[in-house]
């Protein structure tokens, strides 16, 4: 049958659908109406605007198929309701994504079959956006959540699993406020609500609690997930780290405080040390002259105590300068003692009896002595800390192997977990309460110890108390 003949045998049956015309055409659905050899009879408004041509009746269906899609699309043809995925081809050539349902239509001894296709160009760029943001999500490095209107949490990505320290499972469906370290106001947070409950984003800094309770600083931006009708219906948070940057701050700050502290020693030494260099003197003077063996007596534990708070200010003075980075020969057993005579003055140890077994004729090593103080200076608090104020013991030892001088430094305290011990070498890893420890001192012990091509080991059980051992090589060793 030729075009011409199709459209004079069309126009006799056209009458069936004049009084529904405006509504085909009224209709967002692209609408065909094709006859039993699948040629196209009618065709509504949205079709002719979204394919783009308007001589489509009378031509095959098939032909603003693509080739690749046509079997799948012919299997359909004589369905009844089924919905499919599929694409037309406009009239530039260029492909459009549609879902399509078909629908037989019988009139008059003649069998008509609709096609109701939506155009889905739009949402499968959505889909495609979704995908793209979603892979990205996935795979980025900071931590991303996605919470409900109500705040419940309902994503989370493997970054955020990893930061927080808990798993998807314990997340989902729970409050944000579960990482929060109780830092903030009740009035700072009203503000975060009235805020992105207005659709408006808010950004600022936050500090939360990882599940093991450690601090976790972030930059957070907070973004409602808006819906077409203007509505929120959920809440993005970005998350960037700052926990390192942060502790780093704090560290400055306490590094600035100890050059004040040693500028403060300093005066004090100057202040204190000329009027406690009268009172030795003159304690000197009269215990030559008077023969009273109770006066004697007390004018000795006088000049000691003068001795020990002179020796406290020295020792004050030397730890608070400035390391000297100077190599030179260094007697261990000394420097040992100099930690340990610092660490005596802490109000903590009152009840701590120190236990001294110094190895003798120790060889003298090539070393920078005030670095190596630090050392022990870390260690011998860090064991304080673990009798928490409790009485106990902490033994030294000195003592020399093949290769290594060998400092031990035990306690009787708390002991440590496995889980712990992994990373107590670990930049600002503490177990101890916020503000009573940077988690920066067996770090820098740590890297101190390795550039003298030494190591640091540690035993420790819960409950059973904590050896460090640092091992010092022999290689430059001097004989003293």
């Amino acid at each position: 049958m030729s075009e011409n003949n199709y459209s004079e045998d069309w126009m006799s049956t056209q009458n069936l659908y004049s009084k529904f015309d405006r509504i085909f055409d009224l209709m967002p659905e692209l609408i065909f109406v094709l006859d039993e050899k699948g040629i196209i009879a009618d065709y509504n408004r949205t079709a002719a605007q979204l394919i783009g041509r308007d001589d489509l009746t009378g031509k095959q269906m098939m032909s603003i198929v693509p080739e690749g899609r046509q079997p799948e699309f012919l299997s359909y043809l004589t369905s009844d309701g089924k919905r499919f995925d599929s694409q037309f081809l406009t009239g530039s050539a260029k492909a459009l994504d549609v879902s399509v349902q078909i629908k037989q239509l019988e009139s008059m001894e003649r069998t008509f079959s609709v096609v109701i296709a939506r155009d889905m160009t739009e949402q499968k760029q959505r889909d495609l956006d979704f995908l793209r943001f979603s892979n990205v999500i996935e795979r980025t490095i900071n931590p991303i959540q996605i919470t409900d209107a109500h705040g419940l949490m309902i994503y989370m990505n493997p970054a955020f699993e990893k930061w927080s320290g808990y798993s998807k499972e314990e997340l989902i469906g729970k409050n944000p406020k579960l990482l929060r370290s109780n830092k903030h106001s009740r009035q700072f947070w009203q503000h975060v609500w009235r805020t992105i409950l207005g659709g408006k984003v808010w950004q600022g800094q936050v500090e939360n609690r990882r599940k093991d309770g450690a601090p976790l600083h972030t930059e957070l931006l907070i973004s409602p997930i808006i819906d077409d009708e203007a509505e929120v219906v959920g809440f993005l948070g970005a998350h960037r780290d700052i926990t390192e940057q942060k502790m780093l701050e704090q560290q400055l700050v306490q590094s600035q405080k100890m050059e004040s502290i040693g500028t403060l020693a300093a005066g004090i030494a100057h202040e204190v040390g000329n009027p406690l260099t009268s009172i030795s003197s003159l304690v000197q003077v009269i215990q030559r002259t008077t023969s009273d063996d109770f006066a004697k007596e007390k004018l000795e534990l006088i000049k000691n105590q003068v001795g020990r708070i002179s020796r406290t200010i020295r020792d004050l003075v030397d730890f608070s300068r400035p390391s000297t980075h100077t190599v030179r020969s260094t007697d261990v057993n000394q420097v040992v003692r100099d930690a340990l005579n610092i660490v005596k003055y802490g109000k903590k140890v009152r009840e701590i009896t120190f236990h001294e077994t110094m190895g003798e004729n120790l060889p003298l090593l090539m070393i920078v002595p005030d670095q190596l103080t630090q050392v022990f200076i870390n260690i011998l608090i860090n064991a304080v800390d673990a009798l928490q104020g409790k009485p106990g013991s902490i033994w030294i030892q000195t003592a020399l192997d093949t290769n290594n001088i060998e400092i031990a430094i035990r306690d009787s305290g708390t002991g440590i977990s496995r889980e712990d011990k992994e990373k107590i070498f670990d930049p600002f890893f503490t177990t101890k309460e916020i503000g009573k420890g940077s988690g920066l001192g067996l770090w820098v012990s740590y890297g101190i110890v390795k550039n003298f091509g030494g190591d640091i080991l540690v035993e420790s059980e819960p409950g059973t108390g904590s050896t460090f051992k640092v091992l010092l090589p022999l290689k430059g060793a001097q004989r003293g």
